[in-house]
């Protein structure tokens, strides 16, 4: 009698590549899809605990705390923030100011109103891209590029939906 050798056949082991090839393909895209997602989300909660801090601040102080010299409309981007920006909402109104976006990049901070007194600002996040997308589209995106834009207590720019 011949003893016949076990294991898996080439057309066997071709099969299973196939299939966790095709499963990878449906997967990948949709795994870099929910990171961007992610990061999207996490910058919209970071401007929420910071726009509710610089909102503590003007309730206290009657004003929102200048992040600049310079002023400018709703959805008009402010200087880039540094690791000194909104310094003065630091213990008090939140332990540690939020001001780099989920890319790692520094968010966008604005006041409008007299220069000792504004009543108005926002803070913007350019997105995955990190370029400033020109005039406000306001509403919903469907892009990780878009802007997010937080201005007054809500978001004027934001993420929903599938993305692109």
């Amino acid at each position: 009698m011949k003893k016949r050798e076990s294991g898996f056949t080439l057309i066997e082991l071709l099969i299973v590549i196939a299939i966790i090839g095709i499963l990878a393909a449906i997967a990948i895209p949709n795994l870099l899809s929910a990171v961007q997602r992610g990061r999207q989300k996490r910058t919209m909660g970071d401007m929420r605990s910071l726009a509710t801090a610089i909102e503590a601040y003007a309730v206290d102080n009657n004003n929102y705390p200048a992040g600049s010299c310079q002023t400018g409309a709703f959805t008009t981007a402010g200087p880039q923030m540094t690791l000194t920006t909104l310094i003065i909402l630091q213990p008090t109104y939140i332990a540690q100011a939020p001001r780099v976006d989920g890319w790692q990049r520094f968010m966008y901070y604005n006041t409008q109103g007299p220069a000792l007194n504004p009543d108005q600002y926002n803070i913007i996040s350019y997105g995955r891209d990190g370029a400033a997308d020109g005039s406000a589209k306001c509403g919903s995106t469907t892009n990780f590029n878009d802007d997010i834009i937080y201005s007054n207590g809500t978001f004027l720019q934001w993420p929903e939906g599938t993305q692109q």
